[in-house]
Formats: structure tokens, sequence, C-alpha cells
């Protein structure tokens, strides 16, 4: 697979319905979650992207070791902020230990840099998510309107967990959320119009704020 630039932040040919995964990851237990339920291919030199979704989207992953390692980082999700070629998504470990550092990294990537943060409890739980933006990436416009609804109406454990974690939202509003809006990217390109129905004026702002850098 050829890389259209050389310092790992242009667009990657990815097959349809798969990944393409940093070799780094090979045998761990991020991976193992996802194999038999999408094709892996491994790859070396990806950095500084870890995840190739699509030919231009992709996942930074920040592990707990790496938050509590310090701020080394902000730097590849700077290089990625900075491409024009490639949409990066930012997959944080929030867990006990790195609950800490969590804060910091939320307002670097949100606030700063602008980029979409998900948080998730393990890697196991980062599978699940991972898989879930994959399909939402390849699958095509459902012509189907009674499936569509199905989709939105039986959330991802995962993906319900990741909502809960957006100020105001909470475990009441999520499920309400994904209702409406069955996918992260639905809820991220929401406007405060769009949500205020759903969870009133103030947390439509709040997830506005959320997803949305200041300009």
């Amino acid at each position: 697979m050829e890389r259209n630039t050389p310092d790992g932040t242009g667009p990657m040919h990815v097959p349809f319905g798969h990944i393409v995964a940093n070799e780094k990851w090979r045998g761990s237990q991020l991976a193992q979650g996802m194999q038999g339920k999408i094709k892996l291919v491994f790859e070396d030199g990806l950095t500084p992207v870890d995840f190739y979704l699509s030919s231009r989207s992709c996942i930074l992953y920040i592990t707990e070791a790496d938050l509590v390692a310090g701020n080394g980082y902000r730097k590849r999700l700077v290089r990625v902020r900075n491409s024009s070629k490639l949409q990066g998504i930012v997959v944080v470990e929030k867990t006990h230990t790195s609950e800490q550092y969590f804060p910091a990294v939320q307002k670097f990537t949100v606030l700063d840099l602008g980029m979409v943060l998900l948080p998730v409890a393990s890697q196991t739980e980062a599978s699940c998510l991972i898989i879930q933006l994959v399909e939402e990436q390849t699958k095509e416009p459902s012509k189907n309107p009674l499936l569509r609804k199905k989709r939105a109406l039986i959330s991802e454990p995962a993906l319900l967990r990741t909502v809960q974690q957006i100020p105001g939202v909470g475990k009441v509003k999520a499920p309400l959320l994904l209702q409406r809006f069955p996918s992260i990217q639905q809820l991220s390109n929401a406007s405060i119009q769009e949500l205020e129905p759903v969870v009133g004026q103030s947390v439509a702002q709040h997830i506005h704020a959320f997803f949305t850098r200041s300009r």
C-alpha cells in the first residue's frame, strides 16, 4: 500500500470494510477484539496514525501508559491535525489510573486542536467502538428506513458509554440522542437547533461545544 506523503499523514488506500493497523498493535488486546469481526491489515511505518478506517479517516489511540508518561502524544495529534488530507479521531483510555490526566488531554484535543475525542475504559471497549466507526464509514446510505430505525434504537454499549461522557448528557439523555443521531458522525455534525428538541438548550450547547472547535 503506497503512502502519498513521507511524514505519515497522507491518504492511505484502505480496502472496503477493512482497517489498516499500525504493526505495533499486532497481537494486542485491541487488535484481538477486532479480529473475526472486521478484516485487519497490518502495516509498518504508519506513525503517527494507529488505525486507518478509510483513505482519509484515521484513529489516533492514546493508551493509559501514554497519558501517564507525559505529553509525548501531543506531537502525533498536531501532525495529523495540521494535515489537510486526514480527519483524525482521538481515542483515549480513561481508566482509574489515567483519569487525573484526562481533563488535560480533553482540553488539548477538543478545545486547542478541534478534534473529536472519544474516551474508552479499555482496549476491549475501544475495539467495539472502532468497529462501529468503520461500519458508519463504509455503509451505503440505507435504502430501508426500518433498518435505519432499528440500528438507531439498538445502540452499541461502547457507543452509548462514549456519548454518556459528553458534559451534561449522562445515562438518561444518551439513549435519546442516539435514537435521533445514531452515529458519532451525525451527533458531531448536529447543530444546536437540531439538538435542542432532544436535550434542551443548555445541554445542546454543551454537546455542540464538545465537538466544535472555536474558530
